[in-house]
């Protein structure tokens, strides 16, 4: 598919259908089972025999495995005006039979245009736009969703996260280098039924120069590469400073209690000095605190062959790659690569921080809510003048948490005891800790301060307990 066409009239009437037909996730998943988001185009006989002949199967057929129907079948189930449609977007071609050139995935309670699906060759063209990708699940699940704000999604791609945004914003700017990918998002804000969402074509901010938003989202071309090919992956900027540039843009465009969910990647001398990078990007900013989140580490050789993954058919082809990527990452300095998020939040005060954790993407939930609780604890925490006024707090849990406890037999004949807090929603975390802590944890019920539930405790279980509640506040499980 060139260029989707911005009719907004004829999107509009799509989505109505599609709607009103019932096209959804739970109604894709249904037929084709759970890993029908996972499946490619070698998967397609067996999809097609879970196809059911009804009228959501004729839909389904068409616009998730992009795979012909015959046009009165199409009109049965959607509509003339909806089939018309089809063409006036530049999505499909009209005949007897219909045949689409990309692909319209509900996504949630969305529905994304987008190309999705790289052609037999497995060559992706250099102006792909992928629909919702691991990544877009990544940002999606911590961005805080503050209503009635003005937000921006920077690399904007099929324009998911705007949407996203745009359930809950007054208005929101999306831009990207790549034109073709704006008139994806405008074609998806219309299928959609938004009309608060305004693209713009520029270089990471330099559509939005001297405006500031209260939310801003970017999931930028951000993996450490030697290459130049892709528009949704290669930025064409040495290491990872396109990470570095997207987190001060960021922090100077927020408005005051302002959020920010950046997607990049770092480079690290070692694994043991994997974050140090982002740490010193998160020194140079002001007024502002953050929280890096690694999602994913390798060495070198893990790196290269994971981005490389799709050469993989011809063994000449990928191993030149990986030396080449190899090469590259020695002459940069990289011993160690990592990517994940990076959350900003811009506060008044004089005390500002950086936090690390690390988090399993695929445990993850929608984390929002706790994002700025944990940002809002951290404000409290720095105002703080002395450390033990954290006894004077009535913290009480936020969120659903296990208390684990597990024996672990050592040569003595002696057992050893480890001691975890393991958060079952949100980021899921997992906090190691002591068994005296743990014990505090059920009674953090906001009616009573610290100092009291502490005061028999012994030097150490008081130690071990202050720790863990300021872990379990910094980390947005408890609320003050």
């Amino acid at each position: 598919m060139p260029y989707p066409i911005a009719d907004t009239k004829a999107a509009s009437a799509l989505g109505s259908a599609l709607r009103r037909i019932g096209y959804s996730e739970d109604s894709v998943l249904e037929m084709l089972g759970e890993d029908a988001y996972g499946s490619d185009r070698d998967d397609l006989p067996v999809d097609e025999r879970r196809l059911r002949r009804n009228r959501i199967g004729t839909v389904v057929r068409l616009l998730f495995l992009e795979l012909p129907v015959p046009r009165v079948d199409l009109v049965a189930a959607l509509g003339e005006r909806a089939v018309e449609a089809l063409a006036k977007i530049g999505l499909a071609e009209l005949g007897e039979e219909v045949r689409v050139e990309a692909r319209i995935l509900p996504v949630g309670e969305l529905y994304v245009l987008s190309d999705d699906r790289p052609p037999d060759d497995g060559e992706d063209p250099p102006d792909f736009v992928a629909a919702y990708t691991s990544t877009s699940r990544l940002c999606d699940c911590l961005t805080p969703r503050v209503r009635g704000v003005r937000a921006l999604d920077v690399g904007t791609g099929s324009g998911v996260q705007a949407l996203l945004a745009a359930r809950h914003a007054a208005h929101v700017i999306a831009t990207d280098v790549n034109p073709r990918a704006l008139a994806f998002t405008e074609v998806n804000a219309a299928l959609n039924g938004f009309t608060n969402i305004e693209v713009r074509q520029g270089s990471l901010f330099e559509a939005v120069a001297g405006e500031r938003f209260d939310l801003i989202t970017c999931n930028a071309p951000y993996v450490i590469s030697p290459e130049n090919r892709w528009a949704y992956r290669d930025s064409g900027l040495p290491g990872d400073e396109i990470t570095r540039r997207v987190v001060h843009s960021a922090a100077d465009h927020l408005t005051d209690d302002g959020y920010a969910t950046l997607l990049g990647s770092w480079v690290g001398d070692d694994e043991e000095a994997a974050d140090d990078r982002p740490l010193e990007w998160a020194k140079s900013l002001r007024g502002i605190d953050t929280w890096i989140l690694s999602v994913w580490e390798s060495d070198p050789l893990e790196h290269s062959a994971t981005w490389n993954r799709p050469l993989a058919k011809s063994s000449a082809q990928f191993s030149a790659a990986i030396d080449a990527w190899i090469s590259y990452l020695e002459q940069i300095g990289a011993g160690w690569v990592s990517e994940g998020a990076i959350l900003l939040h811009r506060r008044d005060g004089k005390r500002h921080g950086a936090r690390v954790d690390g988090i399993d993407d695929e445990e993850l939930e929608s984390s929002g809510d706790q994002v700025r609780r944990a940002f809002a604890n951290r404000a409290r925490l720095a105002e703080l003048r002395r450390a033990d006024d954290l006894l004077d707090l009535k913290p009480s849990l936020a969120m659903h948490v296990e208390l684990e406890r597990e024996l672990t037999p050592r040569r003595s004949g002696n057992a050893e005891v480890a001691a975890r807090v393991q958060l079952v929603d949100g980021t899921n975390s997992l906090i190691d800790t002591t068994l005296d802590a743990l014990e505090l944890v059920p009674l953090l019920d906001g009616t009573v301060k610290l100092r009291r539930l502490l005061r028999n405790a012994t030097p150490s279980a008081r130690k071990a307990s202050i720790g863990l509640v300021r872990d379990l506040l910094e980390l947005g499980v408890l609320k003050l």
